[in-house]
């Protein structure tokens, strides 16, 4: 049967990625950031996992404003990224797990979510740059992928409650899965961060540092905020935030934290990444 042997989360960045392509993980600017991620690393290289499935926000690669699901799954064979104008390299293709795809999907109808189903999809810096940050050197991915997309760009937004009961309904559709695969569950976005208007380069740490232990100890307290009380703790784009939530609901039972780190500035983003293990024989034993 499918094990999820715990999940990641993490910042998604642009100039991340041109940091990597430029070979300055080690600048002084970026070095704190970067140093973050060994330990996740180091951690992924004992549980193995095979496959990832992935929550996070497509950047109009896919959708755009005139044409944007709430929630949307990828049932492709594999998953190709393309410039999106970040001057950020295109990186090999992801292998996609079809099968595993379709049943999420049948478990998230049956669970009465409307989804919209892409049995062709590009990916873009928010899934591939997470995924070099915790497989460094552009070789083949070790693990295949399920792309799950959240809007968290055009209102109405999904609330946190209701991306907390889609993380929820993807774990127990994995807890399901009658193949013997390791699932990790990935979170990408955020943490506090604003683009533009007004609060343009707004940075909310005591939020980032609550929700980062709520995550870990109390995930249902992230609940009791509304999309709109999200965008006013964490600014617009920290909506993004709903993608850990997610992330840690497919969780199930009790979890244990790997590793945690939190670095202010990153570009004009709070950068952070949280590493749980689930609490299992396979989590005790790593």
């Amino acid at each position: 049967m499918a094990t999820i042997v715990g999940s990641v989360m993490t910042s998604h960045v642009p100039s991340i990625g041109n940091a990597i392509a430029k070979n300055r993980e080690s600048d002084p600017y970026w070095k704190p950031f970067f140093d973050g991620y060994p330990p996740v690393r180091q951690w992924l290289g004992k549980v193995k996992p095979d496959v990832a499935v992935v929550f996070y926000q497509d950047h109009g690669l896919n959708f755009f404003l005139d044409k944007m699901p709430t929630f949307a799954v990828g049932a492709a064979a594999d998953y190709r990224n393309a410039d999106e104008g970040w001057g950020i390299p295109t990186v090999k293709p992801f292998r996609g797990h079809p099968d595993l795809s379709w049943h999420l999907i049948e478990s998230l109808v049956a669970d009465e979510f409307d989804i919209t189903m892409c049995q062709q999809m590009l990916v873009d810096h928010a899934l591939t740059l997470p995924m070099a940050l915790f497989w460094p050197g552009g070789g083949d991915w070790p693990v295949r992928i399920v792309p799950i997309t959240m809007n968290h760009v055009q209102h109405p937004l999904p609330s946190p409650r209701r991306s907390y009961a889609l993380g929820e309904s993807v774990g127990r559709a994995l807890a399901s899965w009658k193949e013997d695969v390791r699932v990790l569950v990935v979170g990408t976005g955020g943490l506090s961060h604003q683009l533009d208007g007004e609060r343009a380069g707004f940075i909310n740490k005591p939020f980032d540092l609550m929700c980062l232990d709520a995550l870990v100890d109390d995930p249902r307290k992230l609940t009791r905020y509304s999309a709109l009380d999200i965008v006013r703790e964490a600014g617009a784009q920290g909506t993004e935030l709903m993608a850990w939530i997610a992330a840690r609901a497919a969780l199930p039972g009790r979890v244990a934290k790997v590793h945690s780190h939190y670095h202010v500035p990153i570009s004009n983003t709070a950068g952070a990444v949280l590493a749980l293990s689930n609490d299992g024989p396979l989590a005790r034993a790593a």
